[in-house]
């Protein structure tokens, strides 16, 4: 069966649909507004006139291009292509600021590949040992996987810790807007019923990193201005280099796990991975002032971790059948309507057309290195636009992007809603990164809350090992952040009184 995938995939029209579908992906992700998710969902009826091999082929490339492609946008413009790149932009960002976009963006197009190699090796080599231990999350261990997650917040932080904690629980308060889970009762929709599904993650990302980026832009511009085209900026050398890389090893290895670790639980996605990869790589870094900075471990982390999770989310989908994220559930429309079923018979019923699919990502992550790394020059000359002209048609994208994922103008709305609500946390030094967190984990975190107080009256939770140990985590992750945070305001107290004795 394996030669037999390997013969599937190494027929060029095969190859042709991989490498177009792994570009128009890259476009997708890079694109603010657009996913991974709704690149799959407009080829989906495309491939109804094709072979099995060929249909689930062509949608697997547009999935790894999607995800991939988000950085492009995050560390050009600080606005992620998509979700799984919003930690990203904390460090790739600044590195293109310090004029290194080259070195930042090669960074992540080669952990982007090594993390979707290392989660394609995990899928392949020990996937049905994975699935077993994600069945043996129940709600128990969801609710405790979320508090362990929203305890990461603090140690994210650093010294604005109560302005952190305040911005994490507006996400929460943000997530409860709509029907309520298990009930069903409308919650702070006032009567209105485009509220009714919630308020989605997408036109929240957009609002906050894309409107106060046109807002402080708007601040600098009080009279009219002379339009002058930057032609200064220039790619320095090829990038990273691999002594740099290999430095990076360990931070790789482990966002890698990470990411494959969050890709396997079904609903939480790349979006909760890069953040978490990210948050970890600062609390067990040597220099973690230097995060935020413009440093590649940040760069490191997020995208490795975000890769990772592709390899991950297709361990349940092939194996169980259960969707990890949104854009694996469309994968697996597509696997239906072309007769491919998911499940423990998958290698049985399946098997050339599943050895397929791996090779298929193999080659796709493949052509994704390829065509990110020769169009980088393309990418960074988005630099010498004026901005101007680009914001607006940003702007524009962004909007149509927001409109597309819930076939609603009322997402546009939205967009703006939150670009002036992240206006004002901006001003007030309030960081916007913990409430995408408490955004993602709320409703998580009350679904399964509200589930385990019904079962607790019948189920010990001495019988959850896996909640004991989460739980017992999260309690020394929240005191070492707390001591750390404590030595850190009283060192800036004894620096700033002595400050006042001179």
């Amino acid at each position: 069966m394996i030669l037999q995938g390997l013969q599937i995939v190494m027929n060029p029209y095969i190859i042709l649909l991989i490498a177009v579908g792994t570009v128009i992906g890259i476009v997708f992700g890079a694109i603010p507004g657009l996913t991974a998710t709704m690149a799959i969902a407009m080829f989906l009826p495309v491939t109804y006139s094709m072979t099995s091999s060929q249909g689930v082929n062509l949608l697997v490339a547009l999935y790894i291009g999607g995800i991939s492609g988000g950085l492009v946008s995050a560390i050009l413009l600080n606005i992620p292509g998509t979700p799984s790149s919003v930690a990203t932009c904390f460090d790739g960002k600044p590195l293109a600021d310090k004029g290194q976009a080259a070195k930042a963006l090669s960074t992540g197009v080669i952990c982007s590949f090594i993390g979707t190699l290392i989660g394609i090796a995990m899928l392949i080599l020990i996937s049905p040992v994975l699935c077993d231990f994600a069945l043996k999350f129940g709600s128990f261990e969801y609710c405790a996987l979320s508090v362990f997650s929203l305890s990461m917040v603090i140690a994210l932080t650093g010294r604005d810790m109560p302005k952190g904690l305040i911005s994490a629980v507006l996400g929460c308060l943000l997530a409860t807007v709509g029907l309520a889970p298990i009930d069903s009762r409308p919650r702070f929709t006032f009567g209105n019923f485009h509220l009714n599904n919630g308020l989605q993650l997408l036109t929240l990302l957009i609002g906050l990193f894309a409107i106060p980026e046109f807002m402080a832009f708007a601040e600098k511009v009080h009279k009219p201005e002379k339009v002058v085209i930057n032609t200064n900026v220039k790619m320095r050398g090829g990038g990273v280099s691999a002594k740099e890389l290999l430095g990076q090893w360990f931070n790789i290895l482990r966002s890698a796990l990470i990411g494959i670790g969050i890709g396997i639980l079904p609903g939480i996605g790349g979006g909760v991975s890069c953040v978490l990869s990210y948050t970890v790589a600062k609390n067990m870094s040597k220099y973690p002032e230097k995060f935020g900075t413009g440093i590649i471990d940040g760069v490191v982390a997020s995208e490795t971790a975000n890769n990772g999770t592709i390899g991950g989310a297709m361990i349940p989908l092939l194996s169980l059948g259960i969707p990890g994220d949104a854009a694996t559930a469309m994968l697996l429309g597509g696997l239906q309507i072309h007769n491919v079923v998911p499940g423990p018979l998958i290698y049985q019923n399946s098997g050339a057309v599943l050895y397929g699919i791996f090779f298929a990502m193999v080659l796709s992550s493949l052509f994704m290195m390829l065509f990110m790394l020769f169009g980088m020059k393309f990418f960074i000359s988005v630099l010498r636009i004026p901005k101007n002209y680009l914001l607006p048609l940003i702007l524009v994208l962004c909007c149509i992007g927001a409109i597309g994922d819930n076939n609603q103008v009322f997402e546009a709305y939205s967009v703006v809603g939150f670009g002036l609500m992240a206006y004002l946390l901006v001003k007030a030094k309030i960081p916007t990164v913990p409430m995408i967190l408490g955004f993602i984990l709320g409703p998580m975190f009350e679904n399964n809350i509200r589930k385990s107080s019904q079962l607790i009256q019948t189920d010990s939770l001495l019988g959850h090992p896996i909640f004991l140990v989460f739980i017992a985590v999260t309690v020394v992750v929240v005191i070492l952040s707390l001591r750390a945070y404590r030595k850190e305001v009283n060192a800036s107290e004894t620096e700033a009184a002595s400050a006042t004795d001179t």
